[in-house]
């Protein structure tokens, strides 16, 4: 088995990141890097996404996408350049217009090839067990962590979890549903057991022409999450869930930088 090559998602907006937070007490570098909006760039001692890179790295994964948006040299500039891995391999992919998750991964398309492949945020550092977990799938499928867990070991507080979307789980481990954004009706429903997504995903290329089809979502994006759902109802897809009690870095505001700076400072990073 072929092992899967990880495409990272860093072409978002980051208007959380760039509005700033009156609370957040932030280096000189720090806030010029936040201004511009690329999350994956703070400076955590290095930049974020070498964290993200080591602990692929770690796990085994020895390819990498970016998808970034063509103002984006500077990250090409640099993981391209002088600081380009040597344990990972790192190739570009441009996603023209922020047109959402979805669309982000139908331009890594042309990278990816024929070959399966995990989805991840360039905003969020994932427990290396998740990337092994998803690497040894043979198949299509996530990793839903824990809430309780995600609380306890994460960064990210209560009453933000609830803002994620909640996976529905079958009785053989696959996924029934995904729920964005709950309610708390819907969130009771749940019972005790809540797991949810953290967009830490793999996928063959089956995926791709429904990343490529799915409706505008409200907010003008083709969501990732809406495409899974096709994908599983229009062609049958059976997504393998492997569920984790772990924590995840949420690097999504100014006022997250403090935590995640203070939870990877004794994280050794090898690229």
């Amino acid at each position: 088995m072929h092992t899967p090559i990880a495409v990272i998602l860093a072409r978002g907006l980051g208007t959380r990141m760039r509005r700033g937070d009156a609370g957040a007490a932030l280096g000189d570098d720090q806030a010029r890097v936040a201004d511009t909006g690329v999350k994956a760039m703070i400076p955590i001692g290095r930049p974020f996404l070498d964290y993200v890179l080591s602990a692929l790295a770690d796990a085994g994964l020895a390819e990498v996408c970016l998808v970034i948006g063509p103002e984006h040299a500077a990250v090409r500039e640099y993981y391209g350049g002088a600081a380009a891995p040597t344990r990972v391999r790192v190739a570009f992919a441009v996603q023209e217009q922020p047109l959402g998750t979805a669309d982000a991964v139908a331009a890594a398309a042309p990278v990816v090839g024929s070959r399966d492949f995990l989805v991840l945020n360039s905003d969020n550092y994932y427990p290396v067990e998740a990337y092994r977990a998803l690497a040894a799938l043979d198949g299509p499928g996530l990793v839903a962590f824990e809430r309780d867990a995600m609380i306890r070991e994460g960064n990210v507080p209560a009453d933000r979890v609830g803002q994620f979307a909640v996976v529905r789980i079958g009785g053989d481990e696959s996924m029934l549903d995904i729920v964005e954004k709950p309610d708390a009706a819907t969130l009771a429903a749940f019972g005790n057991q809540v797991y949810i997504s953290m967009n830490c995903w793999r996928f063959d290329t089956s995926v791709l022409d429904a990343c490529r089809r799915v409706p505008l979502s409200a907010r003008g994006e083709r969501e990732l999450t809406d495409a899974v759902r096709l994908a599983r109802h229009e062609t049958g897809t059976r997504f393998r869930v492997v569920r984790m009690r772990a924590g995840v870095l949420d690097l999504s505001s100014r006022g997250d930088i403090a935590s995640v700076a203070s939870r990877l400072a004794n994280v050794e990073v090898s690229l």
